[in-house]
């Protein structure tokens, strides 16, 4: 039988994302049978020298493996039930602390020395993420790290340990899931698959240490079809396996099955089914499953491909609560105890306490919509069963500027970015201000609060929002390198601060400190936004040019399609720019001449918006309808070309497939 008529039952798995959530059993029939009787045409010497390398981190067949009667029967199932033990501490900061009994001991193995890793670097490794959030980004980050590989959707749920009731962590994708090599790199050290360049994972470091900083143990489980092959693997890092058995290096037991060409599941058992059992067997007294049968139950919603993450025995905060809280909120995920009140004046702290700002502190579901600066239109993230929104955090910020800065080291130029800078909607309400710094599309530094206004106010409600991809993050991606660039790029952000500041805090309501100045923009720069060091005012931000703008450039509104639109399709309408400027310069005279005359700096926003229309503002505002027309042109052009590109990789696949079954019975 050929490997698609193999996997066709496995195919209708592939649905929806609502589908996938409902769960599906299009493969409990095949899954359910498990041979027992399998021909192992292995050789001896073979299986003898692949078993010193079975575990990810190097131990040994004979010293990972519980060695007398396995217990488990014929049948395939646990024969004996082991009440399942949690970790001796529940609170993650002082779970370090644990004897391992007697000291440790170089292993010799064939005449050779061999490095383990100890069981307490589990978690010392893990103390890199101060924020529990911090680490389900981590795991989220691989999910849309396979989006390139096919994933749609990524799933982040609460379920029940069938152990013993308590509260678990699900993280579940549809991407390309891991072959049995790519689980053992996985959960090994420093190994990284991912060789895209817009790929957000790059130390192989965070996988461990998201999945220990949430609880203490946690199961893998991933389906992976490639090749004519169909496998899946199950791999278990568990910190109560290793510290309540007094191992004195990391044992990660994991097995695999394959999907034969009869349509039917068997065992890999590569190192032996002696190495196999023994594996299950831990896997059965250590994992919230107590039966084979259980175990390979939780690949019926996996699909044709994916992986499934699943955090048990979650940690406590030190009051004794599990650090996640489920239960205020049926469709969120919240931190225990991690609401602060904000301190402000009472007519403003519901805005303030509402805000995305605050709110993201202690809300999964807020900070989700925030942590990726574009989202593609074919992926979801789905939060306790519903959908989260992206949030672009440019669209809350009123009287917009944007601004290249080119960094520069050793004379030279090393990236260019263009920052979004404004005031918030709710300013001066709110009390926030900062910078929110992206990286790969990654949030990094959310609200970074750059500067410290004192009692004058000055930045109180400026926000920026940027990419810098030529920074390096930490390995928590909750900061960046306190590199000399970094440093340079976090002065000129303070400047950006002050001088917009300064220019614009007249339109909500402050004195002015600065009066507008008219400034010619350069001729190469895209809408007239200044690529030089310090901020040009090509136009009256705050007048009602800058208005119709932001209301009718929704382009311009993120870092990604400003740099896009700005940097590439605008070079080629010349004529079109040319037309664009000089209409910018009549409103920005005509608006610096009635603000000179008036005193704007004690008017208010709404006596600007009722003053400035002019016939000017009617002409941009059909260059822009250009623009968008031109826009969605570009865009019916790109899904006409992946389209084509999908039929030609369609039509490659059958050309392959072909010429595979001619090379088969040419063979035989």
């Amino acid at each position: 039988m050929g490997f698609e008529n193999m996997v066709m039952k496995a195919t209708e798995l592939d649905k929806d994302v609502g589908d996938r959530v409902q769960g599906n059993n299009c493969l409990r029939g095949q899954l359910a049978q498990h041979q027992k009787s399998v021909n192992h045409s292995r050789r001896q010497e073979s299986k003898e020298n692949k078993s010193s390398n079975a575990l990810s981190s190097g131990q040994s067949n004979s010293n990972v493996l519980e060695q007398g009667r396995s217990p488990v029967d014929e049948s395939g199932t646990y024969s004996e039930f082991i009440k399942f033990p949690a970790p001796p501490c529940r609170q993650f900061w002082k779970a370090g602390d644990y004897d391992d009994g007697p000291s440790s001991k170089l292993t010799l193995q064939n005449g050779k020395n061999y490095l383990h890793v100890h069981p307490m670097f589990l978690h010392s490794n893990a103390t890199s993420h101060k924020w529990v959030f911090g680490a389900i980004a981590e795991l989220v980050d691989n999910a849309v790290d396979e989006i390139e590989n096919g994933a749609s959707f990524v799933i982040v749920d609460k379920i029940s340990n069938p152990r013993d009731g308590s509260p678990a962590l699900l993280i579940q994708d549809d991407g390309g899931g891991m072959d049995p090599e790519a689980i053992r790199r996985c959960m090994s050290f420093g190994f990284s698959d991912k060789k895209s360049k817009s790929a957000i994972g790059q130390y192989g470091n965070g996988f461990k240490t998201s999945t220990m900083r949430l609880g203490a143990d946690a199961i893998v489980f991933s389906r992976h079809a490639d090749d004519r092959v169909l496998t899946q693997s199950i791999g278990l890092l568990s910190f109560t396996f290793l510290t309540q058995t007094g191992h004195d290096r990391i044992v990660v037991p994991m097995v695999d099955y394959e999907l034969n060409t009869a349509g039917n599941l068997e065992i890999l058992d590569r190192y032996g089914k002696e190495y196999f059992m023994s594996n299950l067997s831990l896997l059965l007294q250590w994992s919230p499953y107590s039966t084979e049968a259980e175990l390979l139950k939780q690949f019926e919603d996996i699909g044709l491909h994916g992986t499934k993450v699943i955090v048990y025995n979650l940690w406590f905060n030190d009051d004794g609560n599990v650090e996640l809280d489920f239960d205020t909120d049926p469709e969120d995920i919240r931190i225990n105890g991690d609401i602060k009140e904000v301190q402000t004046r009472p007519a403003w702290r519901t805005v303030n306490e509402e805000h995305i700002s605050n709110r993201l502190r202690y809300s999964l579901r807020a900070y989700l919509s925030i942590l990726y600066l574009r989202i593609p239109e074919n992926f979801t993230i789905v939060l306790r069963g519903g959908f989260v929104k992206h949030h672009n955090l440019a669209l809350d910020l009123k009287f917009q500027e944007f601004i290249v800065y080119r960094p520069q080291s050793s004379g030279c130029i090393k990236g260019e970015l263009l920052t979004t800078i404004g005031f918030l909607k709710e300013a001066p309400q709110v009390t926030v201000h900062g910078f929110n710094i992206y990286h790969k599309n990654r949030l990094i530094l959310p609200f970074w609060p750059i500067v410290n206004y004192g009692n004058n106010s000055r930045s109180r409600g400026v926000v920026g929002v940027l990419e810098a991809n030529f920074v390096e993050p930490t390995h928590d991606k909750q900061d960046f390198e306190r590199t000399s660039l970094f440093q340079k790029l976090e002065v000129r952000l303070k400047e950006m601060t002050w001088e917009y500041w300064d220019y614009h805090c007249g339109l909500i309501g402050y004195q002015v400190i600065k009066k507008l100045r008219p400034t010619e923009p350069p001729p190469d720069s895209p809408l007239g936004i200044s690529t030089s060091d310090t901020l040009k005012h090509g136009m009256p931000n705050g007048a009602k040019t800058n208005l119709a703008l932001n209301q009718n450039y929704p382009f311009l509104v993120s870092a990604n399609a400003a740099s896009a639109a700005g940097l590439s399709s605008k070079r080629k309408e010349h004529s079109d720019l040319d037309k664009l400027e000089s209409i910018k310069r009549q409103a920005g005279t005509g608006a610096n001449a009635f603000l000179s005359g008036h005193g704007f700096e004690t008017e208010v926003v709404s006596d600007i918006k009722n003053k400035l229309e002019d016939q000017d503002v009617v002409n941009l505002i059909q260059v822009n309808k250009n623009f968008r027309a031109k826009c969605l042109d570009y865009k019916k052009r790109t899904e006409d070309l992946d389209l084509k590109v999908t039929r030609l990789r369609s039509e490659l696949g059958q050309v392959r497939t072909e010429y595979e079954q001619l090379m088969a019975e040419l063979t035989s």
